[in-house]
């Protein structure tokens, strides 16, 4: 269920999921933690309800979701979020302690960020074009107007496709990676590809976050993980930051 937890100074946390221990049936199983993919709605209430109290020991009500659409745009979060009022976000930031920020992702790149000092964490999704939008440093900012500051912020990234695997055409490659140098990439097999967690780390770096935890999962490899590049009808992995304390 929690492939991957980091506490950091007893008082943030950064937990990843993989595809196992919940309801959810095929093409979804298990833990599709994913509500517009066409899995059974309760189903998916109920994989989020395990994986926030049996996993994380957090309360479901307290975890903030968003509605991604692959851009830059981040929201600060200050309460719980009601039912059906997810913003249209791909980066949320808070300094509220108890609220677990979260991030869906199956093959995209989600990024976890706190500063414990100051109280901040952040998520982002970094699919392709949130990494040419630039959301990764805007989440960074978004955290240092909280407060933050870059070079006391960890960032945990997550599991997603590599770049021996994320197959593009060759001119899509190009304009990526004339936006981001560091994203371009050779499949193993020799055509042209994209290493969005390498374009990740080197956005991290530029932005003054120079303490990353990579995960080296691809999910396109791994059966343990949802991937929509390999399997298309398929469920969402989640990650999850959050600082200690009760929730306002």
């Amino acid at each position: 269920m929690i492939s991957r937890r980091t506490d950091l100074d007893d008082s943030a946390h950064f937990a990843f999921t993989d595809r196992w221990g919940g309801v959810s049936t095929s093409p979804f199983q298990e833990l599709n933690l994913g509500g517009a993919v066409g899995d059974d709605a309760a189903a998916v209430r109920e994989n989020r309800r395990l994986a926030a109290s049996a996993g994380l020991g957090l309360d479901p009500a307290d975890v903030v979701w968003m509605n991604q659409v692959h851009g830059s745009a981040v929201a600060v979060v200050t309460g719980r979020q009601p039912d059906g009022t997810a913003p249209e976000v791909d980066a949320l930031v808070t300094d509220r302690c108890g609220l677990a920020l979260a991030v869906l992702t199956a093959d995209c790149v989600p990024v976890l960020l706190a500063d414990p000092v100051a109280g901040v964490v952040g998520a982002a999704h970094a699919g392709r074009p949130g990494l040419a939008a630039g959301v990764v440093p805007a989440a960074v900012a978004a955290m240092a107007e909280l407060g933050a500051r870059p070079e006391r912020i960890t960032a945990a990234v997550g599991p997603s496709v590599c770049g021996r695997c994320y197959e593009v055409p060759a001119a899509l490659r190009d304009e990526i990676s004339a936006l981001e140098p560091d994203a371009r990439s050779q499949t193993s097999w020799g055509t042209p590809a994209l290493d969005l967690p390498a374009g990740v780390r080197a956005q991290l770096t530029r932005a003054g976050v120079i303490r990353h935890e990579m995960s080296h999962i691809c999910t396109l490899e791994s059966a343990d993980h949802f991937s929509y590049r390999r399997d298309r009808r398929t469920g969402r992995l989640a990650g999850y930051v959050w600082l200690d304390g009760a929730a306002a």
